[in-house]
C-alpha cells in the first residue's frame, strides 16, 4: 500500500492515476473529500498531513509515501518518525532544483512549501529514500498569464530573454511512480526538467499554437511586471520572489536535465505537448 500526500494536487492526482493503473494498492490523502475525484479501487482518507497524528491509522500497512512539501508543512520530522513507528520502509519526496540556494531565492517557501526541510528530513530518515529535485513547472504558466490571454492577443511581462526548461507535471508524476515501485533512484536526488530551454515568449506562441492563436509577448518593467501579478491574486512576498527568480533563470540559465529521459526511458513531454493538454485553461 502506498500513501500519496498532496493527492489532489498537481502531481499527486496524476500520480495516484498512474499508481492505480499499475494496480498498486493507493490510499490518497486530502483534506477536502469534496475535490477527491478519483478511481473507484482508491482509497480517500481524510486527514491534515501537517498533522502527522491524523495519519497513524492510514498508516497501517503502508509501504511508502509520497511527500508533498506544502502538504506536510513543518511538520517533516514528526511525520517521518510516525511512518518508521508504523512499519513505512520507504519515503519519495517532491523537492526542488533550487532547494540549496539561498531562502530568499525560493519563493515557493511563501507558499508553505519548506522543500529544503523536508528533503533534510527524509534523507536523514533512516527509510530508503529519493528526492525529486524538479525544475520550473509547466503550469506556473496558467498562474502568470491565463487571465491576460482569455483578455486579449498580448501577454505582459519582464525578462523575455530569462530562460526555463517548464517540466510537465505528468512527467514528475510518473518519475514519482517509478521511484515508489523500483529500486533504480534509492538515495538520490534527480534533477527533472522539460527537454528544451525556452524564453518566455517562446512559451507564449506555444500556447497560441496550441489554442489556435495569434499571442505575442511584450516586455515591461519589473516593477510593472510585479504589480501585474499582484493584482491578478498572488501575494506580494510571492509575486517579488518569483521575478527575482525569474531574472536569473533559476540561477542556471538554460538549464536542462535529462533525467527524466534517462528515468523513463522516453522523451520528456515538450511544453507545446502541455500547451495543448492544457487548452481550457487559456480559453
Amino acid at each position: 500500500m502506498i500513501l500519496i500526500t498532496g493527492a489532489t494536487g498537481t502531481v499527486g492526482r496524476p500520480l495516484v492515476g498512474m499508481l492505480d493503473h499499475a494496480g498498486v494498492g493507493v490510499r490518497a490523502v486530502t483534506r477536502d473529500m469534496t475535490s477527491a475525484r478519483f478511481p473507484a479501487a482508491v482509497e480517500v482518507i481524510q486527514a491534515e498531513p501537517s498533522e502527522p497524528e491524523t495519519l497513524r491509522d492510514a498508516l497501517v500497512g503502508v509501504t511508502a509515501i509520497f511527500v508533498n512539501p506544502r502538504a506536510v508543512g513543518a511538520a517533516g520530522v514528526e511525520l517521518i518518525a510516525l511512518a518508521r513507528e508504523q512499519g513505512v520502509k520507504r519515503m519519495v519526496t517532491m523537492s526542488a532544483l533550487n532547494v540549496e540556494f539561498d531562502v530568499e531565492r525560493q519563493p515557493s517557501r511563501l507558499r508553505g512549501e519548506y522543500n529544503k526541510e523536508v528533503e533534510f528530513a527524509v534523507v536523514e530518515s533512516g527509510l530508503e529514500w529519493v528526492a525529486l529535485r524538479s525544475g520550473a513547472y509547466a503550469d506556473n504558466a496558467i498562474a502568470m498569464w491565463a487571465g491576460q490571454i482569455r483578455a486579449g492577443e498580448v501577454v505582459r511581462g519582464a525578462y523575455p530573454n530569462s530562460t526555463w526548461a517548464p517540466i510537465h507535471e505528468h512527467d514528475i508524476a510518473a518519475v514519482g511512480a517509478h521511484a515508489l515501485l523500483t529500486d533504480g533512484l534509492l538515495g538520490r536526488r534527480p534533477v527533472l526538467t522539460g527537454p528544451h530551454s525556452l524564453t518566455q515568449p517562446n512559451m507564449v506562441t506555444a500556447i497560441g499554437a496550441a489554442i489556435g492563436r495569434s499571442l505575442r509577448f511584450e516586455e515591461i518593467s519589473p516593477d510593472a511586471a510585479t504589480q501585474a501579478m499582484i493584482r491578478a491574486g498572488i501575494p506580494t512576498p510571492l509575486a517579488e520572489g518569483f521575478l527575482t527568480m525569474q531574472a536569473e533563470s533559476y540561477g542556471q540559465r538554460g538549464l536542462v536535465s535529462n533525467e527524466v529521459e534517462e528515468i523513463l526511458r522516453r522523451p520528456a513531454r515538450t511544453f507545446a505537448e502541455w500547451a495543448v493538454d492544457h487548452v481550457d485553461s487559456f480559453r
